[in-house]
C-alpha cells in the first residue's frame, strides 16, 4: 500500500474504534439511567414519587419541587448527588430524608438515582 492509502486506512480504523467506544459508553449511560429510574420509583427504595413530580411518574406527591430541568438547576452533578445523599446538609429543616447518611440507599443506588434525576 502507498502511504496515503495506509493513512486513510488508519483513519478509518480509528473512526470505527471511536464509534464503538462512544456507542458502548452511551449504552452504559442509558442503562444507568434506566436502573436509577427503577430505584427512584420503587416505593420501597427511593420513592421519589412520594414527594416529587418527575418524568412519566404516576400519582406523584407535591411536598418537594418537581424534578425538571435538573441540568439547569444542578450544573454540577456532584451537588445533586450530595442533595440526594443528605439534603439536611444545606437545609436542616428539609422534609427530604438523608438517604445516604441514614443508609436507606447504598452509594451505588444513589449514583444510579443521580444519573436518572440528572437526565430529567
Amino acid at each position: 500500500m502507498t502511504k496515503p492509502v495506509q493513512r486513510i486506512a488508519s483513519l478509518i480504523s480509528a473512526l470505527v474504534v471511536s464509534s464503538v467506544i462512544l456507542s458502548s459508553t452511551a449504552m452504559a449511560a442509558d442503562d444507568a439511567i434506566a436502573q436509577g429510574k427503577k430505584i427512584a420509583v420503587d416505593r420501597k427504595k427511593g420513592n421519589c414519587l412520594g414527594c416529587h413530580a418527575m418524568g412519566d411518574g404516576v400519582m406523584p406527591g407535591n411536598i418537594g419541587p418537581p424534578l425538571i430541568a435538573m441540568k439547569a438547576r444542578y450544573p454540577d452533578k456532584a451537588k445533586l448527588r450530595a442533595q440526594i445523599w443528605d439534603a439536611t446538609e444545606k437545609n436542616p429543616h428539609t422534609p427530604m430524608p438523608p438517604f445516604g447518611k441514614h443508609g436507606a440507599l447504598s452509594d451505588k443506588e444513589i449514583d444510579l438515582i443521580t444519573e436518572y434525576v440528572y437526565s430529567l
